[in-house]
């Protein structure tokens, strides 16, 4: 049995049969006029030092959040560093995000063509990117995914996003995606990204300027087997294509004063 199914046939002891059975009967009753544009696909974060959530004073706080663990934007639900969380890669989009420097006030001005003259002609000055305007360009690498709930073993989207030096994560991760093959017969093909379960987790990373936690891909955990889980991936993979996902508000962005939290307040 794997862990997966392990997980869930655990979740679904804690129901007594006949209230299982009712559950079936009832399955996805309520949500029946539910859009996508009603849903928001969360931000799969990092808690670093500097994170509100580890401040006990702060509104944003998560009791018994450390540094390095995971943690879900909107549910708040938190993975911890040790387990890493379970992910299925559904789809992947490049942002390129236009910022007023931090020590200039600060405040976010839009999302950037990769084709526009400020992204072309963007300079690397120590550890960001400026363009012929002064603002500071940052790069998203932003992956669609499923992740899995470590008590019920049940699978939500998720947007797991990468900046400054995450890219080389990102970059890695998608190169081993795109490496992944199966043999039938004489024949090798390629896997379609969401039919691989990986873990990802997280290390802590310095330099002279100080450490950080960053994404740390632990590998493939195998296949994805059940056919129920397949297809709803396919097809949040296929809503990716289409254009049809809305992200939630991404955290870094909710304010006009917003910066960067990995460009202005960790050292990368």
């Amino acid at each position: 049995m794997s862990e997966t199914k392990a997980v869930t046939k655990k979740a679904e002891a804690q129901l007594p049969a006949a209230m299982l059975d009712t559950f079936l009967e009832d399955a996805g009753a309520g949500t029946e006029n539910f859009t996508q544009d009603d849903l928001q696909i969360p931000f799969l974060r990092v808690l670093q030092p500097v994170s509100p959530e580890l401040k006990k004073k702060n509104e944003k706080f998560i009791e018994g959040a450390e540094q390095g663990d995971i943690f879900n934007t909107v549910t708040r639900q938190v993975w911890k560093a040790e387990d890493g969380v379970n992910i299925i890669a559904c789809g992947f989009v490049k942002k390129y995000l236009e910022f007023t420097p931090y020590d200039e006030g600060g405040g976010f001005h839009g999302e950037l063509s990769p084709n526009d003259p400020s992204v072309l002609n963007a300079k690397r000055e120590g550890n960001k990117e400026m363009m012929p305007n002064g603002n500071e360009l940052v790069v998203s690498a932003q992956h669609y995914v499923m992740i899995q709930d470590p008590t019920s073993g049940s699978w939500q989207t998720a947007i797991l996003d990468m900046k400054s030096s995450n890219l080389k994560v990102s970059r890695q991760w998608n190169t081993m995606i795109a490496m992944q093959e199966i043999k039938k017969g004489d024949k090798s093909f390629k896997v379609p990204s969401f039919g691989i379960v990986w873990n990802m987790s997280t290390d802590e990373r310095s330099n002279d300027m100080g450490s950080w936690q960053s994404w740390k891909i632990v590998g493939k955990t195998g296949f994805v087997e059940d056919p129920s889980l397949y297809e709803k991936a396919k097809d949040f993979a296929r809503m990716v294509t289409a254009g049809e996902v809305k992200a939630a508000q991404d955290p870094d962005l909710e304010t006009a004063e917003a910066k960067t939290i990995e460009s202005d307040d960790l050292p990368f």
